[in-house]
């Protein structure tokens, strides 16, 4: 995991982070060990390296130690019988998930009171372990993420991960920006959940992988190309995107640079190995200088 980019303490719980994420930090299976996985550290890391302060709020056994591997953060985190864990296995360019092991749920109550009015918040959960009403729990003032991903699965017998349709009560509700994958969508029925996200959410953001992304904003759909870049590991890559354009949006209220921001900072990404290479703000900057033509349009 890397170091913090300059020597700023990490904010105390009864601060103010500009930037909290909340999920599991999982323990990733990788050839050789694991590794710090999750949407919360790669939030974290990459929100750290836009200058905003971070705070986490998740939830893992006693051998994972979070706060120790996000030495910028503030992180609570509360005990678990298990670290959620996965391994992701590929075989001909596409991934198989497996969940080893799965931790316990996180409460609206294991939110600092003070971080409920932080300005930008990523929720984050990777297998539904935040309630569905989660969202709510942050002030109006707040500008809310979610990342639909975590509540879009089930677990097969042998572990593995299949997407799955929602039928619980609407976790996207109080939520500004939901962000989904295409693949996240079940084959037959994802058009209908769609179309409800459209219709319930100011902002729904979708990530095509090399394709690029479409977001929906005031009642209408927009598509962007992808950045180019050789790609050397995808994982956390829309994660990044989300974190960059939660803090972009926070920045300027303007979705096609919150967008343009997002894309650039995930091209980056998958440049190198998970959170290593995740990018600063000058190099997705620079990014964006050097494509002027990619764009919403």
């Amino acid at each position: 995991m890397p170091e913090p980019d300059d020597d700023a303490p990490a904010p105390a719980a009864d601060d103010f982070p500009d930037f909290v994420t909340v999920g599991h930090a999982t323990r990733d299976l990788v050839p050789g060990g694991s590794r710090l996985g999750g949407t919360v550290t790669f939030a974290a890391v990459q929100a750290h390296r836009f200058g905003c302060s971070v705070g986490v709020v998740t939830r893992a056994a006693a051998d994972l130690d979070v706060a120790g591997e996000l030495p910028f953060a503030s992180v609570v985190q509360l005990s678990s019988s298990e670290t959620s864990t996965f391994e992701n296995i590929y075989r001909g360019g596409e991934r198989e998930q497996y969940i080893r092991a799965r931790g316990d749920a996180i409460g609206r109550d294991d939110v600092p009171v003070a971080w409920r009015a932080s300005p930008i918040i990523l929720l984050g959960p990777v297998a539904g372990e935040i309630a569905p009403d989660f969202a709510g729990v942050f002030t109006e003032a707040s500008i809310v993420g979610v990342s639909a991903q975590g509540w879009l699965r089930s677990i097969a017998d042998d572990g593995r991960v299949l997407h799955s349709a929602w039928g619980g009560e609407p976790f996207w509700r109080d939520c500004y920006v939901l962000f989904v994958s295409d693949e996240d969508l079940v084959e037959g029925g994802g058009r209908e959940e769609l179309e409800r996200w459209c219709a319930e959410v100011p902002i729904v953001a979708m990530t095509e992988s090399w394709r690029g992304l479409r977001v929906h904003y005031r009642g209408a759909w927009r598509r962007m190309d992808a950045f180019p870049e050789q790609e050397v590991d995808p994982t956390g890559a829309g994660d990044t995107f989300a974190t960059g354009f939660l803090i972009r949006l926070h920045e300027t209220g303007d979705v096609d640079e919150a967008a343009r921001f997002g894309a650039a900072a995930a091209s980056l990404s998958v440049g190198g190995i998970a959170a290593a290479a995740m990018p600063t703000r000058a190099e997705v900057e620079a990014r964006m200088r050097a494509y002027p033509e990619i764009a919403l349009r």
